[in-house]
């Protein structure tokens, strides 16, 4: 069975949680309304218009038509009543597999949920979480809501068909996935009451998940970590929530130090995504663009959908990115399509970007970690190194030292993997980068020029 979120990077799919066509496999079968909006799905053209309209929250403003490019299955959902949608979506899986396969924009999305009311979301909800939790433009608490459903769903299905399978190689599969599935149900569990929202999830054997630390429909401060190679939900998705609330927790103890009694009214809100959206390389694929291809389209859209669902109240955005997934970002942010405040690159292989300037990147806002020791950095393996000098982005201290603010002591990174380890140099730059302190980052200074600790900026 293939998953949502690989569709959403370019994979054929089918969603997991709509049941097979028994009930409804003719139009003949199906109530009149149902089979009226089936016959008008299969023989519309390919967009619907629907009405845009302002609203407060996570949710973008706008007015006039929206066009939804990826077929008229959107606007069909929003002229049925909700006792009829069970059955129109029982009826039109492949239609719902196409349109994940190749999602419409956001802004789209979120123009057709905002014309469905409440008891059609719920009911769309429930008869199919892996949809509404996969798509970019529905609020991210109802994602939430879909992907926990969807998640407790398949762990009772997969422990179900444990107990009953007899064959060996199937065993072992359905207990892969099940330790999988427990994995991600693990990252879930909030440390010191923040909350984590699970914003996109991939039952899948090829799994894929998405875990926000604090409320992204409101947080002033986002930040995006994107993963290198080796980074599987199975095995790293708790290790990889814990970094993502690490970060949290750094940038939320340097804004109340920064503001002081300025803070007095709350300190702004911060999110952290641990974002897993594209199929990491291991040692035999990771040679190739191929998946840092995958990896970009699925970042874009996740991009883009964080700003078509903040319009209203734009966030301070920022993409922090490691090794293999630095070049997914790179790939991603040389399109133009989405634009966001800051990038880091650690451990950068490069991409065909030859300088800042060819990046989406405000005020050419991109910083380079490189540790001692890491073969990856200065390698422009896949066309360019970030860390040139000629590159013009700035650089930033990995290799430990005493912190110019706090007097604390910092440990360094060495090699490749430590980059996001807790109480470093390098994870003390990352959060001010991500809260628009990059004044305040150590060694900063422009690539191949001798660094400069200054914690004032000047």
């Amino acid at each position: 069975m293939t998953s949502v979120v690989a569709g959403l990077i370019g994979a054929p799919v089918m969603p997991a949680d709509i049941p097979p066509q028994a009930a409804y496999s003719s139009v003949a079968q199906m109530s009149p309304a149902v089979a009226e909006v089936s016959h008008s799905v299969a023989d519309a053209p390919h967009s619907v218009a629907v009405a845009s309209h302002t609203v407060v929250g996570d949710a973008p403003t706008g007015s006039g038509p929206a066009t939804v490019a990826a077929g008229s299955i959107l606007g069909a959902l929003s002229r049925l009543s909700a006792a009829d949608l069970p059955a129109f979506i029982d009826a039109h899986r492949s239609d719902l597999g196409r349109l994940l396969a190749n999602p419409p924009q956001a802004t789209d999305v979120s123009g057709v949920w905002r014309l469905l009311d409440p008891v059609k979301q719920s009911t769309l909800l429930h008869s199919a979480p892996h949809v509404i939790g996969n798509l970019e433009g529905i609020p991210y608490a109802v994602r939430g809501q879909a992907n926990t459903l969807d998640l407790t769903r398949t762990i009772a299905d997969t422990t179900k068909r444990l107990t009953t399978e007899n064959g060996k190689a199937v065993r072992i599969e359905l207990q892969r996935k099940l330790t999988t599935l427990g994995n991600v149900a693990k990252a879930m569990k909030a440390k010191d009451g923040v909350k984590r929202t699970l914003v996109a999830l991939d039952t899948s054997d090829d799994a894929r998940a998405s875990i926000v630390i604090g409320d992204l429909a409101t947080a002033h401060y986002v930040s995006v970590l994107v993963p290198g190679m080796y980074m599987s939900v199975g095995e790293q998705v708790v290790d990889w929530a814990k970094t993502a609330q690490n970060l949290y927790d750094e940038q939320v103890s340097w804004l109340r130090r920064v503001l002081g009694p300025r803070g007095g009214q709350g300190t702004p809100g911060v999110a952290t995504v641990a974002w897993i959206g594209y199929q990491t390389p291991v040692l035999m694929n990771i040679g190739g663009l191929t998946l840092a291809t995958q990896g970009a389209d699925s970042l874009e859209r996740t991009l883009e959908g964080i700003q078509t669902m903040r319009r209203a109240s734009p966030p301070y955005l920022s993409v922090l990115a490691h090794s293999y997934g630095s070049t997914a970002a790179l790939l991603a942010l040389q399109r133009h399509t989405v634009t966001v405040d800051a990038l880091a690159l650690m451990g950068s292989p490069g991409s065909d970007a030859q300088s800042v300037k060819a990046l989406s990147v405000r005020d050419g806002n991109v910083f380079v970690g490189q540790a001692d020791l890491d073969p990856i950095v200065h390698s422009a393996f896949f066309g360019s190194d970030p860390g040139s000098a000629s590159y013009g982005a700035q650089r930033m201290g990995v290799d430990g030292g005493a912190d110019p603010v706090t007097g604390e002591t910092l440990a360094g990174s060495s090699g490749h993997n430590e980059y996001f380890t807790a109480g470093t140099e390098c994870m003390r730059n990352l959060a001010l980068i991500g809260i628009d302190l990059g004044r305040l980052v150590m060694g900063s200074a422009p690539s191949g020029t001798p660094a400069v600790q200054n914690a004032s900026g000047h």
